[in-house]
């Protein structure tokens, strides 16, 4: 395959100040997406948002980290000017849409390179004001990446896109997990269940905790169908832990939701190994780690009709769909979705991840998007 530059930038600075090795470590996705066009045949650099200025080389990728524009905040800096020099990219490959003045200074240094901007869960601004600098933003791009194409249509619609730029359906990430063994998992984690049921996500309104746990309850009432039925909850910011403990205490809930707050992400795997379903309730995602991860590990996803969560889940007959909202349509899903045999399940669903969501498939995407860009 002939190589083709690409440069992806993240403009995006670590609130923890975090030093680039750890960053590189705590942040996966920027690594796997690099790599993940890497294997595909592309030449990557990332430059990197950071205080200080440095370069790490891994798996024979540059990694930049630098400040990127000129204390002003409009314009490059003149190390970044000085990198863009000498990586010649003949694609920008911008992450988020939320970085108008880096947009506008990669555009005005790099005259004639192709800019793509990746969505990372961004809505439509409703305020004039921020709609108009999304539509500036976006005026720059020649492409725009999205998981599902009913994102980019958002845009569209309220003319925040620019009728000639691209788009391109990009899944946002992918990962390395695999399924492992479920009864090492589940002596590793404690997991227990039949169905044993996980959720990965924050307590908030857009998760929607409380219309999962009604729809939980409602599914563990219908005996004999779900007996055994135990949910595993793993969460970090947690703003509706309170009426999610008020909710389950007094109730049926009570002895079968497990509330687990934080887990490392190296548990994780191991986590949805131990699962037969994950459940999820959000309202909106820009993509949805937790389902690719989900479907990585043979854990049937059951999840809200949005669009990301649409375009992951495809065609894979063992996941469940159900309108946000709706605790009944939950339960519906959550009885289905447990009907199924555990090899069967694992099976179908890490089917539907190596044919769509593999760090395979995100490097092909990422590569013909690029080659699309070049030739247009």
């Amino acid at each position: 395959m002939t190589s083709l530059r690409v440069l992806q930038v993240c403009g995006l600075q670590d609130a923890q100040l975090r030093a680039p090795q750890q960053l590189l470590a705590d942040w996966a996705t920027t690594p796997l997406i690099a790599e993940a066009a890497q294997a595909a045949g592309v030449d990557v650099a990332v430059l990197q948002q950071h205080r200080e200025q440095c370069r790490v080389e891994r798996a024979g990728i540059g990694y930049h980290f630098l400040p990127l524009l000129n204390p002003s905040g409009e314009g490059l800096s003149p190390a970044c000017l000085q990198l863009l020099a000498a990586l010649r990219p003949q694609v920008l490959h911008l992450h988020g849409l939320g970085f108008g003045a880096l947009a506008r200074a990669l555009a005005q240094a790099c005259p004639g390179v192709p800019l793509v901007i990746q969505h990372h869960a961004e809505r439509v601004a409703t305020r004039p004001w921020l709609w108009w600098r999304q539509r500036q933003t976006l005026a720059l791009a020649r492409g725009f990446m999205v998981c599902a194409p009913e994102q980019a249509q958002a845009f569209a619609r309220r003319r925040a896109l620019g009728r000639a730029c691209r788009v391109y359906e990009v899944v946002e990430s992918s990962c390395h997990f695999e399924p492992r063994d479920r009864a090492a998992a589940q002596a590793r984690t404690g997991l227990r269940g039949e169905p044993c049921v996980l959720w990965l996500g924050h307590l908030n309104a857009n998760k929607d905790p409380l219309t999962v746990l009604d729809g939980i309850e409602r599914a563990s009432e219908r005996m004999p169908d779900l007996p055994g039925l135990q949910l595993w909850m793993c969460f970090g910011e947690a703003p509706l832990l309170a009426e999610v403990k008020a909710r389950i205490a007094g109730s049926s809930l009570l002895g079968r939701v497990h509330l687990l707050g934080r887990v490392p992400h190296a548990e994780v795997e191991w986590l949805l190994s131990a699962a037969d379903i994950l459940v999820q309730g959000s309202h909106h995602e820009g993509s949805g780690y937790a389902v690719i991860e989900a479907l990585a590990c043979g854990a049937a996803p059951v999840v809200t009709r949005i669009p990301s969560f649409r375009a992951l889940v495809g065609d894979c007959p063992a996941a469940q769909l159900w309108p946000t909202g709706d605790a009944a349509a939950l339960a519906d899903a959550l009885v289905a979705a447990a009907a199924w045999s555990h090899e069967d399940r694992r099976h179908s669903v890490r089917a539907r991840f190596d044919a769509a969501l593999s760090p395979q498939q995100l490097g092909r995407q990422l590569r013909s998007a690029y080659e699309d860009l070049l030739n247009a």
